[in-house]
């Protein structure tokens, strides 16, 4: 039914693991292959194409639902509808990317104010970066890059926009960051015809459940616990849960605690929950979890 297009890429294994962990595995015959399969009858086939097309492939209707950045959508200026955004990106679940200005550390410049008009700046994109200096009244020249964008500097460009998560790389090429023009994450896209088809609207609305389920399960187990009725109100004030914790009696006395913790957390809440007295303490994993 659905014809789906996720980013090849810096984004392509994160994606693949979402969709995995959303029970939508991709299934293809080599890692090098750009189309592959999805084993549910929502959705039609795959493809794997780079995030900077996705937009424009999504609004045409090549496809009808679509992973790409917020920064592609704004570059090239696509008409699309967006679903979700997805808080992921390469290095994991939960972190955003920045569209920046950089330029070398012995630069006069900290701001994109303060740019010389007729500066050069090289960047992926061209009608972004054109935009936010038109705004600004700054007339500089906009040329293409094709990659390594931080080696042009100072000796062929004066300044970057470049997409970074952190600004490590930047900084280890001797550059600073002075602006940020935009911060971008993925985002879950539908073409606007395929989107009011009744039919593909529940597909999609299933395939957004799915995903945002996942993502919500990412770094949280569930904790299952046992207590006597004098233990409990030392337990529960420790206890963490996304609402409340569901609470029930024992047949044989005492309670059954279910909650929901961060990972990061079990390894101090455990002993914690063991002192305070709770036994059959169970830590189990959690895949999805949709409110």
């Amino acid at each position: 039914m659905l014809r789906l297009v996720i980013p090849k890429g810096s984004l392509e294994a994160q994606t693949l693991r979402l969709f995995e962990d959303a029970d939508l595995r991709v299934r293809r015959g080599s890692d090098r292959d750009y189309h592959g399969t999805i084993e549910d009858e929502r959705i039609e086939r795959v493809s794997l194409l780079r995030p900077q097309e996705i937009p424009t492939y999504v609004q045409d209707g090549l496809f009808d639902l679509g992973i790409t950045g917020q920064d592609w959508i704004a570059e090239t200026g696509a008409d699309v509808e967006v679903l979700t955004a997805l808080a992921y990106a390469k290095s994991g679940t939960g972190h955003g990317t920045r569209i920046v200005l950089a330029v070398p550390n012995d630069h006069p410049a900290t701001t994109a104010r303060e740019m010389t008009p007729g500066s050069r700046i090289s960047t992926e994109f061209l009608n972004l970066t054109r935009r936010y200096f038109s705004d600004l009244g700054i007339d500089v020249k906009v040329v293409w890059s094709y990659g390594a964008t931080e080696a042009k500097v100072p000796e062929i460009v004066d300044a970057i926009v470049d997409v970074t998560e952190t600004g490590g790389t930047l900084r280890a090429h001797g550059m600073k960051i002075i602006e940020t023009l935009m911060t971008s994450e993925p985002v879950l896209i539908a073409n606007r015809d395929a989107a009011a088809d009744p039919d593909k609207r529940r597909a999609m609305q299933d395939v957004v459940t799915l995903l945002l389920g996942a993502l919500r399960a990412e770094g949280r187990v569930l904790i299952k616990l046992n207590v006597s009725e004098e233990r409990m109100a030392a337990v529960l004030e420790a206890v963490p849960s996304m609402k409340s914790p569901t609470v029930s009696r024992l047949q044989e006395g005492g309670f059954a605690i279910e909650t929901v913790a961060d990972k990061r957390q079990v390894n101090t809440l455990i002993p914690l929950l063991k002192a305070l007295g709770a036994t059959d303490i169970l830590e189990l994993p959690i895949s999805k979890i949709v409110p």
